[in-house]
């Protein structure tokens, strides 16, 4: 379990400190109501991303608002993937981009982070290392929004409002995300307190 203080730090996102292997485009967000299949298109990716890495896999966990049944969301399945070391890319990159999934970008400095895209089904893929706190708040988060309906349709609200919004200044997927952002922080505060971290 990482430090309770890495928890509930809340991070601050800087492009400049974001290697992208793929430049970043405009595109158009697109956030839709629940579609029940999206656990077993989760469920596929999964068996492909242990299949690929074996032991390597410490874990493989869905998150994100698709894995909350209910809840709007980009039709984009987040999945966590956590490895021995994320730095050692020879290790795992080569296998999960035979798997199907593109190296996007890397965060250094942010838990050594690194993103994967996936096509089929479309997919954001997470790398991140042992007790990392970022994958305890995605979890923290989703069986929170499981469990409180109020709150999921909160979020569903702070999300096609952080849509219309970056849609009509042609932003990309950061902005959108900067937008909800204030939301998801005052929820995880909820989600914090009640876990007894604050």
């Amino acid at each position: 379990m990482p430090d309770p203080a890495d928890v509930v730090r809340h991070y601050v996102h800087d492009p400049a400190q974001v290697e992208r292997v793929v430049p970043e485009v405009v595109e158009h967000i697109a956030v839709v109501e629940y579609d029940a299949r999206w656990p077993a298109a989760y469920a596929g990716l999964e068996q492909r991303i242990r299949a690929a890495l074996g032991h390597l896999a410490l874990d493989v966990e869905h998150v994100g608002s698709t894995s909350v049944p209910g809840l709007a969301a980009k039709p984009v399945i987040d999945v966590d993937v956590t490895v021995p070391d994320p730095r050692d890319e020879a290790a795992y990159v080569p296998a999960l981009e035979a798997a199907g999934l593109t190296l996007l970008l890397r965060e250094p400095r942010w838990h050594e982070h690194r993103v994967f895209r996936g096509e089929t089904p479309r997919a954001n893929v997470h790398v991140w290392g042992p007790h990392c706190p970022e994958v305890v708040r995605h979890r923290l988060l989703r069986d929170w929004l499981r469990a409180h309906p109020a709150d999921r349709e909160r979020y569903a609200a702070a999300k096609w409002a952080a849509a219309e919004e970056t849609n009509a200044v042609g932003g990309v997927v950061m902005d959108y995300n900067a937008r909800k952002e204030p939301v998801v922080h005052a929820i995880l505060t909820d989600v914090f307190r009640a876990h007894g971290l604050l």
